[in-house]
C-alpha cells in the first residue's frame, strides 16, 4: 500500500489518510440527502426521478469516480453529484412545460461530458478557463450559490411564490405584472415546514461557527431529530415489511437516455450549460485542493496529476449521467480531508467506499424531511457567495457583467441567462473601453470569448429567451 500510493513519500501514513478520507465524506456526506431530494422535488415526483433511484445513483457515482480517483491519478478528491447543477437539472424540467423529461436531462449531461472529456484531451478546456475573465468565474459561483438558496427558501416555505393580477392567468403562461403587483412573499411562520427550516438554518450554521467538522451533515441529523418531536418524522417506517436495507439495483435508472426526444427546443443551451458551469467549477477545486496537499511544490509535476484528475472528472459526468444522477464533480469538501493530513489518493479510496457504505441507508436518509434539505441548501448557498470578495466591483468592466451574471440566475430561475449575459456584456464593455481609451487600463477579449458572445446573441435570437 506504501509503494502504491507512495504514503512516505508524501509525508503520510496508512491511518492518516484513513482518518482524511472519512474526514471528508462526513463533510460531503449531505449529498446524499439533498441530491435526491432536489432532482425529485422533494420527493414530489414532479421531476419524474424516483428517490431511491437517485439516491441509490448518487451513491454509486460518488463511490466509484472517488475510488477512481484514488487509484488512477492518486489524489486526495473526492467526486460527488454537484449542487447547483442539480438544482438547475431539475429546473430545466420543472419549467419545461413538459418539453424536457428526466431522460431527456440525464442524455443532455451524458452529452456535455462526452464534450467535457474531449475538451480535457484536446487541452481546449485550459484555453477556456485562461478567456474567462477570473471576475466572471467567481460571479458565476456567487451566482449559483443565490440560486440554490431561492431554490432551499421556496421550497421550505419561507419563500413563497405568487401573482396578484386583475385577470384569471392561464397555465403553463408566462405573464407579465405590474409595478404594483407582488411576486415573492413571506411564508406563514405558522407553517411547521418553515418553523423547522429556520430551526435548520439556525443548527447548521451554530455548528459552523463552532467549526465542527461536517457541520451540514450534523445539522440535517439534528433537524430530522427535531422534525420528529413535531410530528412530521416517522420512525415507523423503518421496521415497515416494505422497508429493505439491501439496495434495490432494480430501481435504477441505468443508461436510460432519450436521444430522439432531446432534439428539442433549448437543448444545446442546456448541454452548453452544463458544460460551461462544470469546466470553471472543476478547475478551482482541483488546483486549490492541489495546492494544499502540496502536490504544486513541483509544478510540472502537480499540473500533470491535475490534467489526469481532471480527466477521470470529466469521465465522472458521463458516468453519473449513466446510472441516474446529475453532473458528477470534484467536491470543494476535499479541502477537510486534505487539512486532515490527507495526501494521497488513499484519502479518496477511503472516501469513496464510504459511499458505496452508504448504499446500505436509504431508508434513514428518506426520513429526512425536506425542510432540513432546504436549510442545507440555503447554508450551501452562503458558502458559494463567499466568491463575490474575488470581483472588482470598482472597476465597470468587470462589475456590470458580473453584476448580471450574479443578478440575472436566481432572478430568471435560470444559469444559463446569467453566464450568458455576463459573457456578453463583458466582451462589449471591454472593446468599448479598449476603443475609446476611456478604460481604467487595457482589457484582455480571447478571441473565444468573442466565439461565445456570438453564439449566445444566436442562441436567443433563434432559440428565444422564455424558458
Amino acid at each position: 500500500m506504501d509503494r502504491f500510493f507512495k504514503l512516505k513519500q508524501n509525508g503520510t501514513t496508512v491511518r492518516t489518510e484513513i482518518m482524511a478520507g472519512i474526514t471528508t465524506f462526513m463533510t460531503m456526506a449531505y449529498i446524499l440527502a439533498v441530491n435526491p431530494d432536489v432532482l425529485s422535488a422533494f420527493k414530489s415526483g414532479a421531476t419524474g426521478g424516483d428517490w431511491t433511484a437517485i439516491f441509490l445513483a448518487t451513491a454509486i457515482a460518488a463511490g466509484v469516480m472517488t475510488i477512481a480517483m484514488g487509484l488512477f491519478v492518486n489524489f486526495p478528491v473526492a467526486l460527488a453529484p454537484g449542487m447547483g447543477l442539480n438544482a438547475y437539472f431539475a429546473t430545466i424540467i420543472l419549467t419545461s412545460q413538459g418539453k424536457f423529461t428526466f431522460s431527456m436531462a440525464l442524455t443532455a449531461v451524458f452529452i456535455s461530458g462526452i464534450i467535457f472529456i474531449i475538451l480535457t484531451v484536446t487541452k481546449i478546456r485550459q484555453m477556456l478557463l485562461v478567456a474567462v475573465p477570473d471576475g466572471l468565474k467567481h460571479a458565476i459561483t456567487v451566482g449559483i450559490g443565490l440560486f440554490i438558496a431561492m431554490i432551499g427558501f421556496k421550497n421550505s416555505g419561507i419563500l413563497t411564490v405568487a401573482v396578484e393580477a386583475g385577470n384569471d392567468i392561464k397555465a403553463h403562461q408566462f405573464t407579465d405584472v405590474l409595478s404594483f403587483e407582488t411576486v415573492f412573499h413571506m411564508g406563514s411562520l405558522e407553517d411547521k415546514g418553515v418553523i423547522l427550516t429556520i430551526v435548520g438554518i439556525l443548527l447548521i450554521s451554530i455548528l459552523m461557527v463552532m467549526r465542527v467538522r461536517g457541520a451540514i451533515l450534523f445539522g440535517i441529523l439534528a433537524t430530522t431529530v427535531v422534525g420528529y418531536f413535531m410530528g412530521m418524522v416517522d420512525l415507523g417506517t423503518l421496521t415497515s415489511d416494505q422497508t429493505t436495507w439491501v439496495p434495490d439495483m432494480t430501481k435504477l435508472r441505468f443508461a436510460d437516455f432519450d436521444f430522439p426526444g432531446i432534439m428539442t427546443t433549448g437543448i444545446i443551451s442546456v448541454i452548453a450549460t452544463f458544460t460551461f458551469v462544470e469546466l470553471f467549477d472543476t478547475f478551482g477545486t482541483m488546483v486549490g485542493t492541489a495546492s494544499r496537499a502540496g502536490i504544486m511544490k513541483n509544478k510540472e509535476e502537480g499540473n500533470k496529476r491535475v490534467g489526469k484528475a481532471m480527466f477521470v472528472d470529466a469521465v465522472g459526468v458521463s458516468g453519473g449521467a449513466l446510472v441516474g444522477t446529475s453532473t458528477v464533480t470534484a467536491f470543494v469538501e476535499s479541502a477537510a480531508g486534505v487539512a486532515e493530513g490527507g495526501r494521497t489518493g488513499l484519502t479518496a479510496v477511503t472516501t469513496g467506499v464510504c459511499f458505496l457504505l452508504a448504499l446500505f441507508l436509504a431508508p434513514i436518509a428518506m426520513l429526512i424531511p425536506g425542510s432540513a434539505t432546504a436549510a442545507a441548501l440555503i447554508v450551501v448557498g452562503v458558502l458559494m457567495v463567499q466568491s463575490i470578495r474575488e470581483i472588482d466591483f470598482s472597476d465597470f468592466v468587470y462589475a456590470i457583467p458580473a453584476f448580471l451574471t450574479i443578478v440575472l440566475m436566481p432572478f430568471t430561475y435560470n444559469i444559463a441567462n446569467g453566464i450568458s449575459f455576463g459573457i456578453f456584456t463583458y466582451v462589449v464593455l471591454a472593446a468599448v473601453a479598449n476603443l475609446s481609451g476611456k478604460g481604467e487600463k487595457k482589457y484582455s477579449i480571447h478571441w473565444l470569448m468573442w466565439v461565445l458572445a456570438v453564439l449566445i446573441v444566436l442562441r436567443y435570437v433563434f432559440i428565444g429567451s422564455q424558458g
